[in-house]
């Protein structure tokens, strides 16, 4: 079966998550999911298989040299994104694209267009698969278990391909921040690992934001507006208030690169109280830092004039796997190396977001991040173009091969 095959295969499930449940995994669909996925690798032969009641599907190609060779794992997660319905996915492959509008779907004019995705053109003249325009496509991160699998595949096909033990594992619910909290590093055994959830070909990534979660709460009065002079507390007006207080440039609509922001990603209020939710990130730890305190004072600077007013929880998501990385960067140069002899040009960069990588990295298992080739994601407009994957299968390929061979 090819990693078309399989990826097209795949969508078919829909492994949306939800915050919301407080279960693991936190909707039914991904553990049908793993559960199918369990069944194939026990078709292909692989070795100590198991599935847990979390949905952490783990599995081993064991290796077949004769020399003590570091175990590396490849991981990808079974979830889609929350934003967007993952129900009904209907692929379509768009064979040798012509660089125009691609029509997703006819009856509501929905086109994935390069004057508004001009990255579509550099895909010029491959074979892309879509959406129907109704939902997201899944390659988030789908195209990443179809590359791992049938990477995995094809070495035990190809036993004069060396390698040492290849550790694989599919999690649930990354989507929503929480895919490497059950994670048991210890059962998986691997010296190091890599998830392959990146996007675009090439993308290689080993930094990420620092990232914290902040509800602030306002705590307003209500009276009859009519005779509400000296008495009423709006809480809606205060909060407002505490939103401009920001800096209006430190946003994500007016950032890049290394620069970091708050992000106001709810606002639910009445007079009575009101709850903004903000993330924050940033790439450096220290900036990470003096951002949660500025929240802090903001709220502190509301209670002045508002007593009793306003209060903060910050609860921090994870953190910059970069210092995680950096003493093991032999794992980035495998990879590095892995790409160029796939004929893939590496592009490292930071992650302007997190990966299970990351915490996975704090947990003791260091973990960059690779490219599984799509774009778009999250969304109608999704797209992955299929050499991508082919080339992403390789790589997955080319580095267990040069870790044995470098061993």
């Amino acid at each position: 079966m090819t990693v078309v095959d399989r990826f097209l295969q795949y969508v078919k499930f829909d492994t949306q998550s939800d915050e919301e449940t407080n279960m693991t995994p936190s909707t039914p669909g991904q553990m049908i999911f793993a559960q199918h996925l369990e069944n194939e690798l026990r078709t292909m032969g692989l070795k100590d298989i198991s599935l847990d009641e979390n949905g952490y599907l783990m599995a081993t190609l064991p290796g077949n040299i004769d020399k003590e060779v570091p175990t590396v794992g490849f991981i990808a997660h079974l979830d889609t994104s929350p934003d967007m319905s993952g129900r009904h996915v209907t692929p379509r492959i768009v064979q040798s694209y012509d660089g125009g509008d691609i029509t997703l779907n006819p009856t509501e004019n929905i086109v994935l267009s390069p004057r508004q995705f001009p990255e579509l053109l550099d895909y010029k003249g491959e074979d892309l698969i879509v959406t129907d325009g109704n939902t997201l496509l899944g390659a988030d991160d789908k195209a990443g278990i179809a590359e791992i699998i049938t990477a995995v595949d094809y070495l035990k096909s190809h036993p004069e391909i060396k390698h040492g033990d290849i550790r694989i594992a599919f999690n649930p619910d990354e989507e929503i921040g929480l895919g490497a909290h059950k994670f048991d590093v210890q059962l998986f055994g691997a010296d190091w690992a890599y998830t392959m959830d990146g996007g675009a070909i090439g993308e290689l990534e080993y930094e990420n934001f620092n990232a914290a979660v902040a509800k602030v709460t306002f705590k307003g009065c209500n009276v009859h507006p009519g005779y509400a002079k000296h008495k009423m507390l709006n809480s809606i007006r205060v909060a407002n208030q505490f939103v401009i207080m920001l800096p209006r440039w430190e946003t994500p609509e007016h950032t890049e690169g290394y620069e970091g922001f708050y992000h106001l990603v709810s606002f639910d209020g009445s007079v009575e109280q009101t709850v903004l939710t903000y993330i924050i990130r940033d790439h450096d730890r220290d900036r990470f830092e003096r951002r949660k305190k500025e929240l802090e004072h903001l709220t502190r600077k509301i209670n002045n004039e508002f007593p009793g007013c306003a209060s903060i929880e910050i609860k921090d998501q994870y953190f910059n796997m970069r210092e995680k990385i950096e003493p093991v960067m032999h794992i980035i140069d495998i990879a590095t190396e892995a790409m160029k002899e796939a004929d893939v040009t590496p592009k490292v960069q930071p992650i302007r977001g997190g990966t299970d990588g990351a915490q996975l990295s704090f947990k003791g298992l260091p973990c960059p991040n690779i490219f599984a080739g799509g774009l778009n994601f999250h969304g109608r407009y999704e797209f992955i173009p299929i050499p991508s994957m082919e080339k992403a299968t390789k790589v997955i390929v080319e580095i267990a091969r040069l870790v044995a061979e470098k061993s």
